[in-house]
């Protein structure tokens, strides 16, 4: 399986990403992993931080995160260099793991200064090593997930196109907002993907309609919404997306013949074609 390949950049800029929501259940992890993939397939250097205690990430990625090998719950709370916690993850692929103590980091942070930016701070040094860095977020809003967003430009949300998609979603528009006002004007809500995609439904079709309404809507409220989309790829539901975490493989690696393959296979390609657009309209504003 191969996918599409585009033209250098002239100037090597690290798209970073938090692939966010506050539910479980969406899609989230098994973006972050399979898009990472994908996009790693397709020449360019991948890293993916799991910011998650429940580290399925690390664990989708086969990497087991045993004490006590330095993991991002180190990253946070000690004096661990970024480049310490990188574990090769396959070709073009690495992941900084996540371990269950990351869970009581929110409390041993709490009296921190400067606690919302400290992964921003130490990925400082690593702006050379990828061309995408994604982030597995936790599923809340508390100091794990102000870390990414402080540290990234932007923002991808796996939605399930059930009926209650939208329900939540101004409280996390909400936070990506203040996030930018006052904590990193970078920021900008980029992507949304379908996850979980039933296409013979019909509320499929219908909750498609009002996420791609909503976040139009958005675009007009300022910088951080304005390059918003939702993309055109569909993560159909497929049984093999759900059972190669517990192999520790990537979709790719796992059955490179699934629908769930080829779906992240054209994510991947959209989302390599969007940041193109996006340089080509830097660089003709320029």
């Amino acid at each position: 399986m191969r996918t599409k390949r585009y033209p250098e950049r002239a100037e090597r800029t690290m798209r970073s990403i938090a692939v966010i929501n506050q539910k479980g259940g969406v899609g989230k992890t098994t973006t972050t992993v399979n898009l990472s993939a994908a996009l790693a397939r397709a020449g360019h250097r991948v890293g993916v931080i799991d910011l998650d205690p429940q580290a399925h990430a690390s664990i989708h990625l086969g990497v087991d995160p045993k004490r006590p090998l330095p993991t991002t719950y180190d990253l946070l709370t000690g004096d661990v260099a970024m480049a310490d916690t990188w574990r090769e993850a396959g070709p073009n692929l690495s992941v900084a793991p996540a371990h269950i103590d990351l869970a009581a980091a929110e409390s041993e942070l709490a009296g921190v200064v400067g606690r919302e930016v400290i992964l921003r701070d130490k990925l400082a040094q690593e702006a050379e090593r990828f061309d995408y860095l994604l982030i597995d977020c936790p599923p809340s809003l508390g100091v794990l997930t102000l870390n990414a967003l402080t540290a990234v430009e932007d923002v991808f949300l796996p939605l399930q196109p059930h009926f209650l998609a939208l329900h939540g979603l101004s409280k996390l528009m909400q936070t990506v907002g203040l996030v930018a006002e006052r904590l990193n004007s970078r920021l900008r809500m980029a992507g949304v993907v379908l996850c979980l995609y039933d296409s013979g439904t019909k509320l499929a079709s219908e909750v498609s309609a009002d996420v791609a309404e909503y976040f139009q809507g958005l675009r007009d409220r300022g910088p951080v919404w304005s390059n918003v989309r939702l993309f055109d790829s569909r993560v159909r539901r497929n049984i093999r997306l759900a059972e190669a975490p517990s192999f520790g493989q990537s979709i790719f690696d796992y059955d490179p013949s699934s629908p769930g393959a080829k779906d992240y296979l054209a994510l991947g390609d959209e989302v390599i074609a969007y940041y193109a657009g996006r340089d080509l309209i830097t660089q003709a504003a320029a």
